[in-house]
Order: C-alpha cells, then sequence, then structure tokens
C-alpha cells in the first residue's frame, strides 16, 4: 500500500533520507567530534546539524575546492568508451540483435540500476524491498558506470543538502559543461574512500554487500561484457568476431556512453531548462525531454521538492516509467512502504513548507 507523504517537519536543506540515516548512526560518528561538538542532551536534528558541519570541512565538493586538477584515470575510461561508442555505429557491427541488447541493458542499467536502485531505493529510501532484491537492483546500478553505490548515494545527498549552493558537486552555478560531465572528469576521485563518504551514507557502510559492491563496482559490468562477447559470437557462427565486437560495443560501449549523459542532463540540463512547478531553494526545473531518456528522472522539481517520493511525474502527463516498475514490484509483493507524495494543485508547496 503506498504510503501518503505528508509535510514532514524537518528542514528542506538537509534531505529527509539523510537526516534518517545520520540520526540512527549519530553515536558513532558524533565520537569523531570534541566533547563540547555535542552536547550530552540534544535532540537528534540539533545533533546531525553539528556532525554535518564536522563532515563538510573534510567531504568537500564543488568546482571551487577541485583545484583544477584532472582526474586521467576516469578521463581516459571515459574517452575509450565514447571511442568504442562511436565504433559501435560503423555499419559493419549493426544488427537487430545488438538493438535489442542494448535497450534491455540500457533498461537493467538506467532505468532499474540508477532511477529504481540507486536513486529512488538508497538514496532517498522511497520505498522498502526484500534484501536480495535490493542488493540484485544496486548490482543493476553498477553496470550505468557510474559508480559503487556509496558513492553515488553520497554524492547525491551531498547535492540535496547544498543544491546550486556552495559544496553542490555539480551546479550549473560552476559552468554548465562542469555540471554536466566536467565534476567527473576533474578533481578528487573519492571512490575508494568508503570511510569518508560513508558519513554521508552510514545506512550503506553498515552493510557488508554494499561496501564489497562499492569496491568492486566495475564487476558487474565487467561479466555482462564478457557475456555479450559470448553471446555475439554464438549467434553470429558465420562472423563470430565481428558478432562479439559487434555486440559489446552496442550493449556495453554505446550503452554505457549514452547512459552517462543521460544522467549528466539531470544534473546539468534540468537545474537550466523546464517549468518550475515548486518554488525550491534550487534551480531544478522539470524538463520533459530528460525525463524521456532517464525513464522519469528528469521531472527534477517535482524531485527536489518532495525528494522521499518514489514517484517523481506527479500529473497523469508526467511519464514515469521507474515509478511504473516500482508500482509493478509493490503489486507483486515486492515493495512495500511506497512513499507518495500529495500536494495541491491550485498551491503546490515543497515538503516542509507549511
Amino acid at each position: 500500500m503506498n504510503t501518503t507523504l505528508t509535510t514532514p517537519e524537518v528542514p528542506t536543506e538537509l534531505p529527509t533520507a539523510y537526516i534518517e540515516s545520520m540520526s540512527q548512526h549519530i553515536s558513532v560518528t558524533a565520537a569523531n567530534l570534541p566533547a563540547e561538538a555535542v552536547p550530552a542532551a540534544v535532540d537528534p536534528l540539533t545533533a546531525v546539524k553539528q556532525v554535518t558541519k564536522k563532515i563538510k570541512q573534510d567531504l568537500r565538493m564543488g568546482r571551487e575546492h577541485q583545484q583544477g586538477r584532472i582526474n586521467w584515470i576516469t578521463s581516459i575510461a571515459m574517452g575509450l568508451f565514447h571511442v568504442g561508442a562511436l565504433a559501435a555505429l560503423l555499419p559493419m557491427f549493426w544488427s537487430f540483435k545488438n538493438v535489442a541488447v542494448f535497450f534491455v541493458m540500457y533498461f537493467f542499467a538506467i532505468n532499474v540500476g540508477i532511477g529504481m536502485a540507486y536513486h529512488r531505493l538508497l538514496t532517498h529510501r522511497g520505498y522498502k524491498t526484500p534484501r536480495w532484491l535490493e542488493y540484485f537492483v544496486t548490482a543493476c546500478g553498477c553496470l550505468a558506470l557510474e559508480g559503487g553505490p556509496i558513492f553515488w548515494v553520497a554524492t547525491h545527498r551531498v547535492h540535496h543538502q547544498n543544491s546550486d549552493h556552495e559544496g553542490d558537486p555539480h551546479t550549473p552555478h560552476d559552468g554548465t559543461w562542469w555540471a554536466h560531465a566536467g565534476w567527473i572528469l576533474s578533481g578528487r576521485a573519492m571512490h575508494s574512500e568508503t570511510a569518508l563518504l560513508g558519513r554521508y551514507a552510514p545506512d550503506l557502510t553498515r552493510d557488508k554487500m554494499h561496501v564489497w559492491l562499492s569496491k568492486y563496482h566495475y564487476v558487474p559490468l565487467v561479466v555482462t561484457g564478457l557475456a555479450q562477447v559470448a553471446l555475439g559470437a554464438f549467434l553470429s557462427p558465420a562472423h563470430p568476431v565481428i558478432g562479439a565486437l559487434g555486440m559489446v560495443l552496442w550493449g556495453t560501449f554505446l550503452r554505457v556512453s549514452l547512459g552517462l549523459h543521460a544522467t549528466w542532463l539531470v544534473n546539468s540540463a534540468t537545474h537550466l531548462w523546464g517549468a518550475r512547478r515548486f518554488e525550491t531553494k534550487d534551480d531544478s526545473r522539470n524538463n520533459w525531454w530528460v525525463a524521456i531518456l532517464t525513464g522519469g528522472e528528469g521531472w527534477h522539481n517535482n524531485h527536489h521538492a518532495h525528494p522521499v517520493s518514489a514517484r517523481h511525474g506527479l500529473a497523469w502527463y508526467e511519464f514515469d516509467i521507474n515509478y511504473y516498475g516500482i508500482w509493478v514490484m509493490e503489486k507483486l509483493g515486492l515493495a512495500k512502504k511506497v512513499q507518495v507524495a500529495q500536494f495541491d494543485p491550485a498551491n503546490p508547496k515543497p515538503a516542509g513548507i507549511a
């Protein structure tokens, strides 16, 4: 059964999922602070704010903190994937089999993995699933080449806390290209800094499987890539090499490259172009064409106004395939406590605003 969201009594500058997870973990994290920093008797929200102040000193994101450095490992990897994506478009690699594999892999990586798992389940806890299913959809997120779950979740929670303000990892205020891809290609690589990132994702660092997937986030992509090589060769006995190369180029290289840009457009385009239903404290906008590319993540103003809602398309005409997937799981008994935002169309207000 859906859980209707009413106005939560938390300030909008801190995302609800972050407050919940930090409140649960507050006793452990606060131990790193000086004794005088956290009074003996303090409410959880105040304690979260105090701990957050300490964390922000260590986990600095945003262009001004990157010192103009280039992350060469990431840049080279991204460059190679884009070269492979261009190679996939050569006529010799065209086939309906390869196109079919592209769309299947795109659905599992971007819709199931990023939209339904990394974003709406892990980051905002907009619904709950059995643990085995949570691990499966998280592994699907690893197929997108957007890092492991702890890195992705922590970065996104920082984004919500500082959206379009100082400390936002990817605000267009630092430049459109920076918001789109520059923030990934430049600066400090933190994929392996589980302890530091975990301060924004303590709920994940307590889970051994999420820690493993964060450390070895490339494994699902490698395994599925090898499977595509084998399947492509098997389905093209007359030209096994062309079949193998074609399928992995379409199913991995082209699919990953387009999926990356689709996700990056949420960071850039949906903070630049589109309509604003809610007066949020950032520049988030609802962008229909980004929503089509990402399965509903483009209804970004809706999301920033009601971040815990598992449904982003709040009007009947706002296409949200990621929510439809969650709805199907709920009907099958695989998703529970699905959060769905409610608002007055005549007077729409963000969560936390009376």
